[in-house]
């Protein structure tokens, strides 16, 4: 009996050997979706089948590097180099980008991949990299551009965002908070930056295509990190939805680096942003060659995406994050409320004096602990130029990439504890009062060593500034059953955006006594 249903069986099998195929495919993708294996390498295709995780990709990797004591090799398929160590250990970020900076490299495949941002300070290595990183940490440093900055913001939150949730609280309807602040940040981005204000915080939410186009080429940057096959050649969907952003990005910053180079020199000076800064600068740049032929107007259009991309992005993904975790963490706001009423902060006398955004020890504590948990920039990666070997012991050398997940770096409890999952401001306060200092290695979201974040006290001031206007004045109130997840993208956004309700918060509002 058994011989003939095996022989039956077989004899099926190799009329309709579809069967087999579709049975065998099934199989695969049932071993992926289940179990706690860590992946395997499969024949020819390598560790490729397991990238149906990539819609749930940070927290799919958090758990393969919680189960691998935080470092991972990853394969790709046999016929295309995609050789990755994913790492979250802080000995080996510390090795990488730190102690041994100089053998870890902006690679060929990563100015590939990121070909968007031309020769700009994200893509730039070597003398080219040194000079922008000095003339940006010059001209953001600068007394007339902190000033700039201050006013800009001031002005924008008391002539703009406070106006437009004065509305939506008196409409009472369900918005999208992440979409007022990525607005928010954008107007005030592209003013610091180019010296204009696109309006998009405005009453109607007026469309605007630059910031359309923003987020669809980051959609499709991070579907390069995961579609190896040939997608510099074939035109996939996603390529062709970067490539017409491409060109309205362009466009864009072009028109009004040719507006202002077109405006008088003495025009240009009065100004405060960065481009008139860099204008001023085109004989340094141009004798140091940093165009590499291209010219200088190709120079300021790199410079001026890199740093949009760096003020609009970054600082609209912490603060959507961090709003989410206060309206649903209320001790957390109530300690907030109480600091800011202590402390007696008003939006005008954090813009007269900054002591009086400096001393908000709580808020600053709260803004850590959500960007811990929600970087806006979710994973780094690395070339390497020689062999070598990384503290965790796994070799490393040109074939094979270092990829560092922040997201999942905030989530080990080797690093942070057993309650490393929690969202806990006091983690970040000492004994004293004042604020933990955690090494750069080990809180990774503003980078470490050589190419640490510049603007890390700038944006700081921004999104305590903006975080204390919004939470002293309103409370916002997420739809009930709304859970956030991280969008497709090579930025920490929402995937379907943050919904809430606002109301104004009233003046006399008691507020708990701290215990």
């Amino acid at each position: 009996m058994a011989l003939h249903l095996c022989k039956t069986l077989a004899s099926f099998i190799l009329e309709y050997p579809e069967i087999l195929l579709s049975i065998a495919c099934f199989s695969i993708l049932f071993l992926i979706n289940t179990g706690n294996r860590l992946p395997v390498t499969w024949p020819v295709v390598g560790m490729i089948p397991y990238l149906v995780h990539a819609p749930n990709l940070h927290d799919w990797l958090t758990d393969i590097l919680r189960k691998s004591h935080c470092t991972f090799i990853f394969k790709g398929p046999w016929f295309c180099s995609m050789d990755l160590l994913l790492t979250c250990d802080p000995a080996n970020i510390n090795h990488v980008f730190n102690s041994n900076f100089t053998n870890y490299h902006k690679d060929q495949n990563f100015s590939e991949i990121f070909d968007i941002l031309g020769d700009g300070i994200f893509n730039a290595d070597h003398d080219s990299w040194m000079f922008q990183r000095r003339k940006a940490h010059a001209l953001i440093n600068n007394k007339r551009f902190k000033a700039f900055v201050a006013q800009a913001s001031h002005d924008k939150v008391k002539r703009s965002l406070v106006p437009l949730l004065n509305h939506l609280a008196e409409k009472d309807e369900l918005f999208d908070l992440q979409d007022v602040i990525m607005r928010l940040t954008l107007d005030l981005t592209c003013f610091m930056i180019l010296g204009i204000d696109p309006c998009s915080l405005s009453i109607g939410f007026p469309s605007v295509p630059f910031a359309k186009a923003i987020d669809d080429a980051e959609e499709a940057l991070f579907y390069r990190h995961v579609t190896p096959l040939t997608w510099k050649w074939i035109r996939f969907t996603k390529e062709k939805k970067l490539a017409n952003a491409w060109k309205t990005i362009d466009h864009f910053i072009m028109h009004y680096i040719s507006q202002r180079r077109s405006s008088t020199h003495e025009n240009t000076k009065t100004k405060g942003d960065l481009l008139s800064s860099y204008l001023e600068s085109e004989e340094e740049v141009a004798g140091l060659g940093l165009g590499l032929g291209l010219g200088f107007d190709k120079f300021l259009r790199d410079t001026t995406l890199n740093l949009m991309l760096a003020g609009r992005d970054t600082t609209s993904s912490a603060l959507t994050w961090f709003f989410w975790l206060v309206a649903t963490h209320p001790q957390v706001e109530t300690k907030i409320l109480n600091e800011l009423k202590v402390k007696a902060y008003s939006l005008d006398k954090a813009y007269q004096n900054n002591d009086n955004l400096h001393c908000l020890i709580y808020l600053h504590a709260a803004l850590l602990e959500s960007l811990r948990l929600y970087p806006p920039v979710p994973f780094e990666h690395k070339g390497v130029h020689r062999k070598d070997v990384l503290p965790s012991g796994e070799q490393v050398d040109d074939s094979r990439m270092v990829v560092v997940s922040l997201y999942a770096m905030g989530r080990m409890e080797g690093i942070w504890g057993m309650d490393c999952m929690e969202f806990k401001p006091e983690r970040w306060i000492s004994e004293s009062g004042k604020i933990k200092h955690e090494p750069s290695y080990k809180y990774f979201v503003f980078n470490c060593g050589p190419r640490s974040c510049l603007g890390r006290e700038l944006a700081f001031t921004q999104m305590k500034a903006m975080a204390a206007a919004m939470i002293k004045s309103f409370v916002f109130k997420v739809k009930d059953g709304h859970v956030p997840r991280p969008k497709i993208s090579i930025l920490l956004h929402m995937k379907d955006g943050l919904m809430v309700r606002v109301r104004k918060r009233d003046e006399d509002e008691e507020v708990e006594e701290e215990g």
